[in-house]
């Protein structure tokens, strides 16, 4: 590593000498963190070519800085700090500053949702160790090196043309969506089409009905806006719609999250009846219909329901899904469909944002789907995560027994495990933690905040170890209540 940049003033008229300015400096660097152990410094010689002092006042500098134990000067190494710090620097040198001003919103997740030690199944995340990696680097090199000027210089809020011609396709032919390129908008990930949408949707006051269980971002997102989240009850039949009827005419609804095919997070699929009715409500009160579908390419037994998107007759349905659900978390590609006219308004909201996407990512991805990969890893991934659930199911009834309720879902990438009545299912969450292993509590999805007796558990992000170890510290957990 090159030596570190000295970025200070010296103060001419300051009665403490310059030698000694110099050597406060650096050691208020080493102090704050900036200078680590080891880190190289400057050349006396550079230093006072740097700071317009002479290489004696420089030489001065760094012998006080030897003195109190910062910096080391072995021949042939050059200036360093020291790989041993004094203890009272030492401390000093790890503090970090307060927050100097204040926060309008509270902080974000906690540190562990980011421990690396914790087996994390908590949400159901495709396994990025099972990514074809071949397949995605030939594409990533394809779209460097042929019509690199044109890839690299895509400015295009809409996304790659490529791709969205290539989901449109997808959509038409897998989902029974009618689709064009001009109905997709291609995103990073799935927190920002929510963003997009609420944006161009919903001005500050506006009402949106939420499944009384559900995504905490997704309502946050609509927060942000200046919306209303009017939350709606959810049981074995999805979204309960006769309440959103009454809703719709008390609250002044503008639109609806919901999720059909697999209700989020219960997996309840909303039923042939709800759907009717949701869709005739929508287009009757011109309510907007976002229907978020992340995993819905994963269908394991029996036949798949189709979006919601695939029966709207009235253009009122907003389709948002993932591609990064298909592939890998890291791979942040998410779109959104829905009319022509409404996906026009999207672009322009889209530039204020981050003007477009990630050109290099997107014209791969859209190889790898034209070429049929993307059917080819799907194909793969059924095989593989359906053994994961039924093995993650067997590891639960054999390890928790008549604590929890696991069944196998039809569909997806995740559990939702009901908990017996008398297990503080909080309490375990916490516990569990201690024990090195993430799940998500069902009152995490509540809107109102209470208990809910249920918890989410994602298997596909974890090989069969993992979650078989993921079991067993579950039930410690459990026991240690």
């Amino acid at each position: 590593m090159p030596p570190r940049t000295l970025n200070f003033t010296l103060d001419p008229a300051s009665t403490e000498p310059i030698y000694r300015q110099i050597a406060r400096a650096i050691s208020d660097e080493i102090r704050r963190g900036r200078f680590r152990p080891g880190d190289a410094l400057p050349g006396y010689r550079t230093l006072a070519e740097e700071l317009g002092v002479s290489r004696n006042t420089a030489m001065a500098a760094y012998r006080e800085l030897q003195t109190q134990g910062l910096i080391d000067g072995a021949a042939g190494s050059g200036t360093r700090v020291a790989a041993e710090l004094p203890p009272a620097s030492a401390s000093m040198a790890i503090a970090l500053p307060s927050l100097g001003f204040d926060l309008h919103r509270g902080a974000g997740p906690s540190e562990a949702a980011w421990d690396r030690n914790l087996l994390q199944v908590a949400s159901g995340n495709p396994d990025p160790r099972l990514l074809p990696g071949d397949a995605l680097a030939q594409a990533y090199r394809r779209a460097l090196t042929v019509n690199v000027k044109s890839t690299l210089t895509a400015d295009d809020p809409g996304g790659n043309p490529r791709l969205r011609a290539a989901i449109a396709a997808l959509l038409s032919s897998a989902h029974g969506v009618p689709s064009t390129p001009e109905q997709v908008l291609v995103t990073r990930g799935t927190q920002l089409p929510l963003s997009l949408v609420a944006q161009v949707l919903l001005a500050p006051g506006d009402a949106v009905a939420v499944e009384a269980l559900g995504a905490r971002s997704a309502w946050e997102a609509f927060a942000r806006a200046g919306a209303r989240c009017v939350p709606v009850p959810v049981d074995a039949e999805g979204l309960d719609v006769e309440t959103l009827d009454r809703l719709a005419a008390t609250e002044g609804l503008r639109a609806v999250l919901v999720t059909p095919r697999r209700q989020y997070p219960t997996l309840a699929p909303l039923s042939p009846t709800r759907r009717a009715r949701l869709l005739a409500l929508a287009a009757e009160r011109r309510l907007a219909v976002l229907e978020s579908d992340l995993d819905g390419e994963f269908q394991f037994d029996g036949p798949a329901l189709p979006p919601l998107a695939a029966e709207d007759r009235g253009g009122v349905v907003i389709y948002l899904s993932a591609l990064s659900k298909v592939f890998s978390p890291g791979l942040r590609l998410g779109f959104v469909h829905g009319p022509a006219p409404f996906l026009a308004a999207l672009r322009a909201a889209r530039i204020a944002h981050d003007r477009h996407g990630d050109p290099v990512l997107e014209r791969a991805m859209a190889e790898l789907v034209e070429d049929g990969e993307l059917q080819r890893h799907l194909n793969k991934m059924h095989q593989a995560y359906r053994h994961r659930r039924d093995l993650l199911c067997g590891a639960l009834r054999r390890e928790l027994g008549e604590a929890v309720e696991a069944v196998p879902p039809p569909g997806g990438l995740a559990l939702w495990v009901k908990v017996r009545d008398g297990v503080d299912v909080d309490a375990w969450s916490r516990r569990a933690l201690e024990h090195g292993v993430a799940f998500q509590a069902g009152r995490q999805f509540a809107f109102d905040g209470e208990p809910v007796q249920g918890l989410r558990m994602g298997f596909s992000g974890a090989d069969d170890g993992e979650l078989i170890e993921a079991a067993r510290r579950m039930r410690a957990a459990l026991g240690a209540g």
